[in-house]
């Protein structure tokens, strides 16, 4: 679709755990952080923005098998970019599903605001 780049992995596998969990975390902030900051009723080219971010970050995330599994992710549950609202519930929703592969909690999505929260100015 337009704005959702394609294409494989482009890393190999990352074997050190302890990188791997510390760079997940990272990732997950950024997301989190991004989607708490979209715009509450996004243009078309801000959604497209963001869309084709996440499909990046799943080509080029320095985790190759991580990398893997976002993109078998995101096929079944692409990016919802019509709002700030569907933005942060996507990426709680897919965090919550990364997180139960991992055997890690689940988020409560209906805090996700307040959970994520940057400390930024409100718009």
């Amino acid at each position: 679709t337009k704005g959702s780049p394609q294409g494989g992995v482009i890393m190999k596998e990352l074997g050190n755990a302890t990188i791997r969990a510390e760079l997940g975390q990272a990732t997950w902030r950024l997301i989190h952080t991004m989607a708490s900051r979209y715009p509450k009723l996004p243009n078309a080219d801000e959604q497209i923005a963001f869309r084709s971010f996440v499909h990046l970050l799943s080509r080029l995330y320095p985790c190759g098998q991580c990398a893997k599994h976002f993109q078998q992710l995101l096929k079944i549950h692409p990016p919802q970019t019509g709002s700030r609202d569907e933005v942060t519930q996507w990426a709680c929703k897919v965090h919550n599903i990364v997180n139960e592969r991992l055997d890690k909690p689940q988020f409560n999505c209906s805090l996700v605001l307040e959970t994520w929260k940057c400390g930024c100015a409100e718009d």
